[in-house]
C-alpha cells in the first residue's frame, strides 16, 4: 500500500497511510486554482493532518491497551498453560482474529490443538546432599538451588561432580569445555555464560538447553548443575526461586523431546554456590573472577558426590496455538507466509509476592497479542492488499520453553517450505517514547535493510542487541522458526546507555519481570505502542510485498539452517 506523507508533519512517525488520511478528510484537486489561493488550503491540511496523526496514535493506543485489560486482568487468572484462563484468551484472540477478517489457519478451526506432558514436583519428598568422605551435607531447597524436574528425572541418583567451566562445545570457534575429561555416568556443574570471544549469536545457539544437553549427553552426562553468572540475572533469587513451583511442561509427542536422558537438572543459588567448591582448590568467587576478567575458565573434578532424591507427579494437558491468516493478493506470492507470532500464555497463578498470587502478565506478553490483533485489524480496516499472506499467530507455551511455537514450526498448519519469515514480539516494553528500536537479528539476514528503512521513514533509530550475553535471540518464539531456516527478528524499545530511559528497563526487569506487578497498574506509553504497531504494520506490508523472500546473510551463523 502506498504511503503519503505530507511536508510539515511532525514527528515523521505521524506519516500515515493514504487510505488512512482520505478516510478522515475529502480533498479534492487544486492544481487548477491560484498558487497564491491554494497556500491557507495547503496550511489547513497539514495542520489538521497533524493534530489527526496525534490524536490518532492516543486513540490507536488506548484501543491496543484495551486488550490487555482483558488478556491480563484478573478474572484470568494469569493465562497460564492449559488453564481456563488461557482457554479463554484464546477465544477473545480468535474473535478479534474474526473480526479483522483473518481466515481460520488451524487444525480446529483458528485452534492448533497441542498435547503435553506435565511433571509437578513434590518437594516436601526431595532432598539433595553433597557428601564428602562419606558425610552428607544437606541442600536447602528454596535457598541453596532448586530442583527442575525436566527431562526424564530419576528419582534416586548418587554421582560424581565435575565443574565444566561454561559446559559448551562450540565446533566453530574448536571450544570445548568438555574435551578431555571422563564425564561418563557423572553430573557437570557450569557456570552460566559463554567465552567473551565467541560472537553472540553463536554463543547463544549453543547455550540453548537442547544444544548445550546434546553436547553433554554425548559425553555421557547424566546431570546438570548450573549456576547463573549474577551479573547476568533478571530476576533477583529471592523472586526467581519461587518459580520452582511451577508445573514443568514438555509436548507430548516424544520426538520433540530435546532433553533425553538428563536424569538431574538443578540450578544453584551464586550466592551460595561456594560449598559445591570446598576441597578442591577451587572458589566460586575465583570462578566469578575469571569470567569477568574474559579469563578461560578452570576445568577439574569436585570432591563432592551428588545425592538426590526426586519425588514428582505426572499427567497430561493440551493447549492450543490460535493462527489466521490475512490472505495475499498475488495468484502465486499468496501461497507464501509471513508469520507474525506473540506469545499468549503467562505464568498463572503462582506464590504470592506482597500478597499477590495472580501473574497477569500485562508485558509479558499481552502488549504482543494485543499488537498483532491491532495490526490485522489495521490492515483489514484499511483494506490493505498485500502480496503475501500474512499468517498471525498467539502461540502457547513459551514460558514454558517455547513450546506451542517449536510444535507449529514442526507441525505447520500451512506448508513449511511457504514461510519466508517470522517477526515475533515478545515483551517489546513501552515504558516510554519510542525513540531507538532494538531490533534482536538485525544484522543476521536482510529483514535488517527492511526494519531499517521502515525505521527511518518514521523518525526511529534502530540498534542492535545490546546485551547479547542475555541471549534474547534465542529466549522467545522465533528461535523456534530460526531453527527450521526461516529469517526472523524480535523487539524491544531501545534506549542508549545512562538514559533515564535505561533505568527504566532495569527497575522493570528487577521489580515486575516474571512477577504479579507485571499488571494493568504500571506506567506504560500507549501512543507509543501505537506508533510501534505502525511500524511493524508497515514492515510487514514490505516483507510482504517484495518479490524476492527474505535470506540470511551470507555471514550469519543461523544460515545454515536454511541450508539443512
Amino acid at each position: 500500500m502506498k504511503r503519503t506523507c505530507i511536508a510539515g508533519w511532525q514527528p515523521a512517525a505521524d506519516c500515515l497511510s493514504a487510505s488512512r488520511v482520505q478516510r478522515t478528510f475529502t480533498t479534492r484537486p487544486i492544481t487548477n486554482r491560484p498558487q497564491v489561493n491554494n497556500l491557507p488550503y495547503i496550511a489547513l491540511l497539514v495542520a489538521c493532518a497533524t493534530a489527526w496523526g496525534a490524536t490518532n496514535f492516543d486513540s490507536e493506543g488506548a484501543r491496543w491497551w484495551s486488550h490487555i485489560e482483558y488478556l491480563a486482568g484478573d478474572a484470568l487468572q494469569g493465562r497460564g498453560i492449559g488453564t481456563p484462563g488461557f482457554k479463554k484468551a484464546s477465544e477473545y484472540v480468535a474473535t478479534q482474529f474474526e473480526k479483522a477478517g483473518l481466515k481460520p489457519a488451524g487444525t480446529d478451526g483458528y485452534f492448533q490443538p497441542i498435547e503435553f506432558n506435565v511433571r509437578e514436583i513434590d518437594e516436601p519428598k526431595c532432598s539433595v546432599a553433597l557428601v564428602r568422605n562419606g558425610k552428607a551435607e544437606p541442600l536447602t531447597l528454596g535457598e541453596d538451588g532448586n530442583i527442575r524436574v525436566t527431562g526424564e528425572p530419576a528419582h534416586e541418583i548418587d554421582a560424581a561432580a565435575v565443574f565444566v567451566g561454561h559446559g559448551l562445545k562450540i565446533p566453530e570457534k574448536n571450544y570445548d569445555d568438555l574435551a578431555g575429561q571422563d564425564l561418563k555416568g557423572k553430573i557437570v556443574v557450569y557456570l552460566t555464560g559463554a567465552p567473551a570471544d565467541i560472537p553472540g549469536p553463536l554463543a547463544s545457539h549453543y547455550q540453548s538447553l537442547g544444544e548445550r544437553w546434546k553436547a553433554l549427553r554425548a559425553a555421557g552426562v547424566i546431570g546438570i548443575l548450573s549456576i547463573p553468572n549474577p551479573k547476568s540475572m533478571d530476576i533477583p533469587w529471592s523472586r526467581s526461586t519461587l518459580a520452582r513451583f511451577r508445573p514443568v511442561v514438555s509436548i507430548a509427542d516424544p520426538s520433540m523431546i530435546e532433553t533425553r536422558g538428563l536424569k538431574l537438572a538443578m540450578t544453584i543459588n551464586p550466592a551460595h554456590a561456594e560449598k559445591l567448591f570446598e576441597g578442591s582448590g577451587h572458589t566460586f568467587e575465583e570462578i566469578l573472577a575469571d569470567a569477568d576478567g574474559k579469563k578461560p575458565l578452570p576445568h577439574f573434578a569436585l570432591p563432592a558426590q551428588i545425592r538426590a532424591h526426586v519425588s514428582y507427579t505426572e499427567s497430561k494437558m493440551q493447549s492450543r496455538n490460535t493462527a489466521g491468516v490475512y490472505e495475499g493478493s498475488d495468484p502465486q506470492l499468496k501461497k507464501e507466509y509471513v508469520v507474525m507470532s506473540a506469545h499468549l500464555d503467562h505464568l498463572g497463578v503462582g506464590r504470592p509476592i506482597n500478597g499477590d498470587a495472580i501473574y497477569n502478565g500485562a508485558m509479558d506478553d499481552a502488549s504482543g497479542v494485543a499488537s498483532i490483533i491491532e495490526i490485522s485489524t489495521m490492515l483489514h480496516e484499511q483494506k490493505v492488499r498485500t502480496k503475501r499472506s500474512i499468517l498471525f499467530i498467539a502461540v502457547t507455551g513459551e514460558e514454558s520453553g517455547e513450546l506451542g511455537s517449536n510444535y507449529f514450526a514442526g507441525h505447520s498448519t500451512v506448508p513449511a517450505s511457504s514461510i519466508v519469515a517470522d517477526i515475533n514480539l515478545d515483551m517489546f516494553m513501552p515504558l516510554h517514547s519510542l525513540k531507538y528500536l532494538e531490533v534482536q537479528g538485525v544484522n543476521e539476514s536482510t529483514l535488517g535493510n527492511d526494519i531499517r528503512a521502515v525505521a527511518e521513514k518514521n523518525g526511529v533509530e534502530v540498534q542492535a542487541d545490546k546485551e547479547p550475553q542475555r541471549n534474547l535471540f534465542i529466549r522467545s518464539d522465533q528461535y523456534s522458526f530460526i531453527k527450521h531456516g526461516v529469517p526472523a527478528l524480535a523487539f524491544k524499545f531501545g534506549y542508549t546507555f545512562g538514559s533515564p530511559e535505561e533505568q527504566i528497563h532495569k527497575e522493570w526487569l528487577k521489580n515486575r519481570y516474571h512477577a504479579p506487578s507485571d499488571d494493568l497498574n504500571q506506567p506504560v506509553d500507549k501512543p507509543a505502542a501505537a506508533k510501534f504497531n505502525v511500524i511493524i504494520e508497515q514492515l510487514l506490508e514490505r516483507v510482504a510485498d517484495d518479490p524476492s523472500r527474505p535470506k540470511w546473510n551470507e555471514n550469519s551463523f543461523f544460515r545454515r539452517f536454511a541450508q539443512s
